[in-house]
């Protein structure tokens, strides 16, 4: 990694709830004069988002089944499918961590591969959060063996809303547990250059923060 590209690995993020049209609109406008990645958010501001970004090559993400996972497949499948038609080509989708923790693996990789069949068909990419800060070692080790099962092509640590967010720890844990051919991003709590480069040193190939701005203007 060169240190001046790490605005490549941003997903530049704003998922809080009170989250305004204005500040979507800053989203965006920072996504473009910085060249990160892509957007990640909510979503009602996918349009937005679309609108805001035309003419630049700034990804859209769009968080799905979030911040719990708890909801149906259908209801995730749903979201899926309203995110992309409106211009979202990447899907970050919550897994069902109850079904996890109780051994229902088969629900769990259903869930997943619902979702990736669905983003997959209209040619976008799907992130499966894990919500490490609530699974064992064991759990996320077989998280991820799941979700690369259902066809994901990246695997997150986290929402940032469980209490918990990435460690370097965790990445170093999924990184390994699905080798180079699937993605790691890791997500809550990267708010420093340093721990962006952690992060990425111990596997992540994306970064979910709603502080990009900070991490690259320490550079300067």
């Amino acid at each position: 990694m060169k240190l001046n590209d790490i605005n490549r690995y941003m997903d530049h993020t704003l998922l809080k709830p009170d989250a305004t049209p204005e500040q979507i609109r800053q989203l965006c406008e920072e996504a473009i004069k910085y060249d990160f990645y892509s957007v990640c958010v909510n979503s009602s501001y996918v349009s937005l988002a679309e609108a805001y970004l035309d003419g630049s090559d700034v990804e859209i993400a769009c968080v799905v089944g979030f911040p719990l996972g708890a909801m149906t497949s259908e209801a995730k499948g749903f979201e899926t499918i309203d995110a992309i038609e409106h211009g979202a080509n990447e899907i970050d989708m919550v897994i069902n961590v109850g079904r996890l923790k109780a051994g229902d693996t088969d629900y769990v990789q259903n869930d997943i591969a619902m979702v990736c069949q669905l983003a997959h068909d209209r040619n976008a990419l799907v992130k499966v959060i894990i919500e490490t800060c609530l699974l064992s070692d064991e759990e996320k080790e077989l998280a991820c063996k799941l979700a690369v099962k259902a066809g994901a092509d990246y695997l997150k640590t986290s929402t940032g809303f469980a209490g918990g967010g990435a460690t370097v720890e965790d990445v170093a844990l999924m990184k390994k547990a699905v080798g180079d051919h699937v993605g790691v991003k890791a997500s809550g709590g990267i708010r420093d250059y340093e721990t962006a480069v952690k992060m990425i040193e111990a596997g992540a190939t994306r970064l979910g923060t709603s502080a990009s701005v900070n991490i690259i203007k320490e550079l300067d």
